[in-house]
C-alpha cells in the first residue's frame, strides 16, 4: 500500500477510505516533522474536536485561579480561557473575558483552581480496568487475609473458571514471606486462582493452577524466570517474571465484552480523578485495534498514547505496518515498550551486585543484551519510539549502553526520544547519560514512598544514593516524563504529585521526607505530568501547557494545588475534567 504523508494538521486533501486504524501506513524514520493520517474526511472531521463540540464553537472559561505553563515550560497564572474548536485561542485576564464576550458558551470557574489535564506518563490502562471487575488484594496484611478475599469474591462469582486478581505484596505481611499455594488450596481447589503481585512481576496460584499448566518438580524455569520452591524442589506456587507464562499460557484469552467492560470502567475512573491522556505501557495487538475501533466510533474518552508490546506475537507485523499519527492527538501509536528486567519487590530487578538481603541473587534480564540490542535497532529502524522498563542499576546501564550504541549507528535517531522506563535504581554515575544521550527517564514518584521501607534492605543505604533519584536526573538536564505504573499504584495522579514534592506517604511518613534531597518544587512536579510527560510522547506542540493553539485539555480541582499545604494534595477533588474544551467527567456534588 503506497504511503500517505502529511503536514501535522493539514486535513483537506487526505483521501483515505475508512478502515481499520491498525491498518497502518509505513513511515521512513526519523520523519518526526511529518504525520501519518489513516481517517478518511468523515472520521477526521469527528475527532479533530472533542466528540459532542461543534466546528466553530467556541468557549470562555472566567474566573479562574489558572495555572499553565508557557512556551519556555514555566509556570504561569491566568484567570480567563478563550477557546475555539476544542483549541485554546488566548488565556489572560479579565480583560480578555471582556474581549469574547460573545462567545457560545461560558463556564464560571467561581475562583476554584484551574490546572493543565494531567498526563500519566506509564500505566497500565487494561490491567486497572480489568482489575476493578476482578478481586483486590491491594493493601490486605497477610496471605491469609489475601485468601480469604479470593474466596468470598470465588464464591460470589460462581460461574468464572478462572479466579484472578491483583494487589498482594508480601512486603506488608508479619515477616515477608512469599505466600504459597497451600494457603489458597484451604479455600478454593476446584477452581484454579492465578493472582499478580503488586507490581505485576510475580503471580501467585493455587494448586489447580498448576496442575491444568502441568507444573511439578520437574518443570524448570525459562531463562528470565523463577519459580519458587520449597526444601524438596516442589514448586511453592509463586512465578516470577517469565516464569509466570507458564501458567498465563493456560488461562482464557479476554472476551471482546471483557474488553468493553474493562476499558469503560479504567476511563470513567481514570477521566474522574483529572487525566486527560495515559501513556499505556505494552498493548497487545488485540487491544491495540480496539483502541483503535473506538477511536473510529469516537467514544475513546481518553487521549492514548500506547505501547506496542514487544512480546506480541505479531511484534514484527506492528512494526511493517508502521505508526499511527493522529491529527487530533486522541491515539498516538508510535512507540515500543521492550522489557529488560524485573521489580525490585520480588527479586527480579537486575543489579550489578547482589541483593542485601539475598546475596545469592543480582536478579534477572529478562531478556539478553544481544536480544535487547536488536529489538531496540528493529523498533528504531521502523521510525518507532524505544521505551524499555529498566529498574535495577544493571539493567538501566544496559539499555543506557545499547541507546549510546544505537546513537552511534544512526545519529538522528536521538530525536526519536527513546525512554527508559523507571530508571528506579540507576548508578549516581550513569544518572548523566539520560540527558547526554537525550533518554527520557519515565518515572513514577509514588514508587518511592511505596517501596521506601523495602528498597533499604534490598540494595542496602549506599545503593540509595541513586534511587528514586529525581533531583538528580532535573539537575543533569533530563526532562522526567511522571506517571504512576497503575494499577500497580491508584491511579490518582494528586497522589503522585505529592509524594514528588514531599517524599513521604499518604500518612505523611517520615518526617521531613524519604531521601528528602530528591524533592521536586511543585512546579517542577506539575511539568512532569504535564509538559514533559507530553514531550515525552513528541505532543508538547499540541498538549500538556494551554499554550494558545493546544487542545483546552483542563481540569478544575477544589482548592489551590500550588500554593497550599502539600498535605492537602491527595485528598484534592476533581470537579470537572474537560478534553478539547468538552467535559467527559463532573463531579456530582
Amino acid at each position: 500500500m503506497a504511503r500517505t504523508i502529511l503536514p501535522r494538521r493539514s486535513v483537506e486533501s487526505l483521501q483515505l477510505p475508512r478502515s481499520n486504524m491498525l491498518k497502518r501506513h509505513a513511515r521512513p524514520p526519523q520523519a518526526d516533522s511529518k504525520r501519518v493520517h489513516l481517517y478518511s474526511p468523515a472520521i477526521l472531521a469527528g475527532l479533530l474536536i472533542a466528540p459532542g463540540l461543534a466546528v466553530g464553537d467556541s468557549l470562555l472559561v472566567t474566573g479562574a485561579n489558572g495555572y499553565a505553563f508557557s512556551e519556555h515550560r514555566q509556570l504561569t497564572s491566568f484567570q480567563s480561557l478563550y477557546i475555539e474548536d476544542g483549541k485554546v485561542v488566548e488565556r489572560g485576564g479579565a480583560d480578555l473575558a471582556q474581549r469574547h464576550a460573545d462567545a457560545e458558551r461560558t463556564l464560571d470557574v467561581g475562583g476554584k483552581t484551574l490546572l493543565p489535564g494531567l498526563i500519566d506518563a506509564h500505566t497500565h490502562l487494561m490491567g486497572l480496568g480489568y482489575g476493578l471487575l476482578e478481586v483486590d488484594l491491594r493493601d490486605l496484611a497477610s496471605a491469609q487475609a489475601s485468601a480469604e478475599t479470593v474466596a468470598a469474591f470465588a464464591a460470589d462469582n460462581p460461574s468464572l473458571p478462572w479466579i484472578r486478581g491483583r494487589g498482594w505484596n508480601q512486603v506488608l505481611w508479619d515477616g515477608q514471606a512469599f505466600p504459597t499455594s497451600a494457603e489458597l488450596d484451604a479455600v478454593i481447589a476446584d477452581r484454579p486462582v492465578v493472582l499478580s503481585r503488586v507490581d505485576g512481576h510475580a503471580i501467585w496460584v493455587n494448586s489447580r493452577a498448576m496442575e491444568i499448566a502441568g507444573i511439578d518438580a520437574d518443570t524448570e524455569a525459562p531463562d528470565g524466570g523463577e519459580i519458587l520452591r520449597d526444601a524438596d524442589g516442589n514448586p511453592t506456587g509463586v512465578f516470577i517474571d517469565n516464569a509466570e507464562s507458564l501458567i498465563s499460557e493456560q488461562i482464557p484469552a479476554r472476551s471482546p465484552e471483557e474488553m468493553e467492560k474493562a476499558y469503560d470502567a479504567a476511563v470513567a475512573h481514570t477521566q474522574a480523578l483529572g487525566l486527560t491522556q495515559v501513556h499505556i505501557a505494552g498493548s497487545s495487538r488485540a487491544e491495540l485495534e480496539y483502541f483503535g475501533r473506538r477511536a473510529e466510533q469516537g467514544t475513546l474518552g481518553l487521549r492514548l498514547y500506547p505501547m506496542i508490546s514487544s512480546s506480541d506475537p505479531d511484534f514484527d507485523a506492528l512494526l511493517a505496518e508502521g505508526i499511527v499519527d493522529d491529527p487530533s492527538d486522541w491515539l498516538d501509536i508510535r512507540s515500543v515498550k521492550i522489557y529488560a528486567d524485573g521489580a525490585l519487590g520480588s527479586r527480579g530487578a537486575a543489579l550489578l551486585a547482589p541483593y542485601d538481603d539475598r546475596p545469592d541473587s543480582s536478579g534477572l534480564m529478562i531478556q539478553s543484551q544481544e536480544e535487547l540490542t536488536d529489538l531496540v535497532r528493529r523498533t528504531r529502524d521502523q521510525g518507532f519510539q524505544a521505551n524499555m522498563h529498566a529498574i535495577g542499576d544493571r539493567a538501566n546501564r544496559i539499555a543506557l549502553d545499547i541507546y549510546a550504541a544505537s546513537l552511534e549507528e544512526a545519529p538522528d535517531s536521538r530525536d526519536m526520544r527513546h525512554r527508559i522506563e523507571h530508571a528506579q535504581v540507576v548508578s549516581v554515575d550513569d544518572i548523566p547519560r539520560f540527558a547526554k544521550l537525550g533518554v527520557i527517564p519515565s518515572m513514577q514518584p509514588t514508587h518511592a514512598t511505596s517501596d521506601k521501607n523495602m528498597a533499604g534492605d534490598r540494595i542496602g543505604d549506599e545503593r540509595l544514593a541513586g534511587a528514586y533519584a529525581w533531583r538528580y536526573f532535573l539537575d543533569s538536564g533530563s526532562r522526567i516524563a511522571s506517571g504512576s505504573d497503575f494499577p500497580v499504584e491508584p491511579a490518582n495522579p494528586f497522589f503522585g504529585l505529592h509524594a514528588a514534592v514531599t517524599r513521604q506517604d499518604r500518612d505523611d511518613e517520615p518526617a521531613g521526607g524519604w531521601l528528602p534531597g530528591q524533592k521536586l518544587t511543585m512546579a517542577e512536579a506539575l511539568r512532569s505530568f504535564t509538559v514533559d510527560a507530553a514531550y515525552a510522547a513528541h505532543q508538547e506542540e499540541s498538549l500538556g501547557a494551554l499554550l494558545p493553539g493546544q487542545w483546552a485539555d483542563f481540569i478544575v480541582v477544589d482548592h489551590d494545588v500550588v500554593r497550599d499545604d502539600p498535605a492537602a494534595l491527595p485528598d484534592t477533588q476533581v470537579l470537572s475534567t474537560w478534553i478539547a474544551g468538552n467535559p467527559v467527567y463532573r463531579r456530582d456534588p
